[in-house]
């Protein structure tokens, strides 16, 4: 039988520091960047007391009631090649309860199917031979199928869970699809080697060209957000606040020195491309970017992509994470301009197996449901 309660910050970062699955959205420190939820460490222990998982729960009080949808993100690190999955998850949802949660959502680090680039890039010109379009992802056989994700969902969907379809209107799940670069067991002049012809060509050029790449401090936050204005404007999406920003830098600098890491592409002193990469147990992400709309020819955006892989390699990362993508293979679509690029760099696309509700009060979950659908 396993228990589920608090334990202390101390004791779960020394146990997420060694998970196989540990992702930074499940260490402590992300809980002091969601600053809108409240959150507890768990931890999930055996009958002899010994810890054997963990998770960040984050919690958001709805209006007018006391009651809590609760958010496990990238969680939780648990054993998920169990084939008894609802030992782990009963001393949860009672957990959960007594904390007067009416539902709850995860979004598990359980990679489901992987298609390589080259599979990718295949079908691609198959597709602009016979001008098909409108495809997707799954209309295309994946390289890999992963055994955990077969036996992970029929039992999470015995269990209750119920797996969500669709953008719900809940900002807060994780994307489905994600592009990874691996770099363990690779030289990187290996990995360099599979980056496409153009990709390579522009990196170089860059470098001809004087764009000079540094890792700068909290002191460069004001110009990376600034910048990040100018990208949000072009590409039509909402940024949050700079306090945002300054809190995650601070909060997951505090915690380990390689936590995170700002990166600068620069012209003679000109801000030309800008990001956020983070780190921990052997996994680098690329996390947030922001581009002028000048010298976009001298190619910053490969410039300072090659140099976090660089890092993230430095760092004896396993893989370098692109983080999300659309799963269109539709060339007309404005949102394959994303995974254009990143399939430059030689990578996979991975898919993982998305976000899951449990209903602990099946009517007030509901009720929320419609609530989000209507917004």
């Amino acid at each position: 039988m396993l228990k589920v309660d608090k334990i202390s910050e101390e004791t779960y970062y020394s146990f997420i520091s060694q998970a196989d699955l540990g992702n930074f959205m499940q260490y402590p420190s992300w809980a002091k960047v969601k600053t809108e939820w409240t959150s507890d460490l768990l931890g999930w222990f055996t009958s002899d007391n010994k810890l054997a998982g963990c998770g960040l729960v984050l919690y958001r009080k709805m209006p007018y009631l006391n009651r809590y949808l609760a958010y496990c993100p990238r969680g939780p690190i648990i054993d998920w090649q169990s084939p008894k999955l609802k030992e782990w998850f009963e001393p949860f949802f009672a957990y959960l309860k007594s904390k007067h949660v009416f539902s709850v959502k995860i979004d598990p680090p359980v990679v489901q199917a992987k298609w390589y680039t080259p599979t990718i890039k295949k079908f691609l010109e198959q597709a602009r031979e016979q001008g098909s379009s409108g495809k997707v992802l799954r209309d295309l056989p994946p390289d890999e199928n992963y055994a955990t994700a077969k036996q992970v969902q029929p039992q999470l969907r015995q269990i209750g869970w119920q797996k969500q379809q669709g953008d719900t209107g809940f900002a807060a799940s994780q994307p489905e699809y994600v592009y990874r670069l691996p770099l363990k067991g690779r030289s990187l002049d290996e990995v360099f080697a599979c980056f496409h012809t153009n990709w390579r060509r522009n990196v170089k050029k860059a470098d001809r060209l004087g764009v000079k790449v540094r890792v700068g401090t909290e002191q460069d936050l004001p110009a990376f957000y600034e910048l990040l204005k100018v990208t949000s404007e072009r590409d039509q999406f909402k940024v949050r606040s700079f306090s945002y920003f300054s809190n995650m830098y601070q909060s997951l600098k505090a915690e380990a020195a390689d936590r995170i890491a700002l990166y600068l592409a620069e012209d003679e002193e000109e801000l030309l491309s800008a990001t956020l990469a983070v780190h921990s147990n052997f996994h680098s992400w690329y996390l947030y970017g922001a581009s002028s709309n000048v010298k976009r020819e001298k190619a910053p955006n490969h410039a300072i992509q090659w140099r976090m892989i660089q890092d993230a390699y430095q760092l004896n990362a396993y893989t370098y994470d692109f983080r999300g993508i659309s799963p269109t293979l539709d060339e007309s679509d404005h949102l394959f301009g994303l995974l254009r690029f990143k399939l430059g760099f030689g990578g996979e696309a991975c898919e993982m197996i998305g976000a899951w509700d449990y209903p602990l009060q099946p009517l007030l979950h509901r009720a929320f449901q419609l609530y989000l659908k209507r917004r």
